[in-house]
């Protein structure tokens, strides 16, 4: 899968994952459903009122997607699955720089795609999952211009403090994120070993950071 393809398939993730605000205390036993379709809503509003973001501020969207987005993901999950077998071969400091890169790489490109929200609106789908399941896929669909496009999220619920659904993972056009990530990253570790792909996500960083 191309980058520039994979942009599009995250211009249409970030539609819904911005919809998951910081939760509040009290909803930490909330329904994952019930959860996506309280605050997506109030979410999408504040997006397209406000107009540094629809303008291409990057620094006002990048602390909207760190304040809004990361604290309702299971980061380290997602860069273990994304990195694969050889996370587990990574060294404590390794497995601390992937993280650090893959969430600038994640922010950055979520940053991008937020200036493409206009007119979507969310609709939930009934979930089909038990009472005691701590892991659920939520599916919604997102309207906007065009056909409705399917978009699913894989939650987990997580205990101790901050307990909650957090997202690790999400599907959009039947493509899944973390997969897309972990053909990439596993050909540049075949390539060049866990050093080379942090070397090469460093770098794909700082080209980001230079275009803004």
């Amino acid at each position: 899968m191309n980058r520039r393809y994979l942009s599009r398939l995250l211009a249409t993730l970030l539609v819904s994952v911005v919809s998951f605000s910081a939760l509040p205390v009290s909803a930490a036993d909330e329904a994952p459903d019930a959860l996506v379709k309280r605050l997506s809503t109030d979410v999408l509003d504040s997006i397209k009122a406000d107009k540094t973001i629809r303008e291409g501020d990057t620094a006002r969207v990048v602390t909207l997607v760190e304040t809004k987005i990361l604290p309702n993901l299971n980061f380290q999950r997602m860069t273990a699955s994304a990195v694969g077998p050889a996370w587990r071969q990574a060294t404590p400091e390794q497995q601390k720089r992937l993280q650090e890169e893959f969430k600038i790489l994640l922010v950055r490109t979520y940053a991008g795609a937020l200036s493409q929200v206009s007119d979507q609106t969310i609709e939930v789908k009934p979930l089909r999952a038990a009472a005691d399941d701590k892991e659920v896929v939520v599916r919604t669909l997102v309207k906007g211009r065009g056909d409705p496009i399917q978009l699913d999220y894989r939650l987990e619920k997580t205990p101790g403090v901050g307990a909650g659904w957090k997202i690790f993972n999400l599907n959009v056009l039947g493509v899944w994120l973390v997969e897309t990530y972990r053909s990439d990253f596993s050909q540049q570790i075949n390539a060049k070993g866990l050093s080379g792909l942090i070397t090469s996500l460093t770098e794909r960083n700082k080209a980001n950071a230079k275009k803004g």
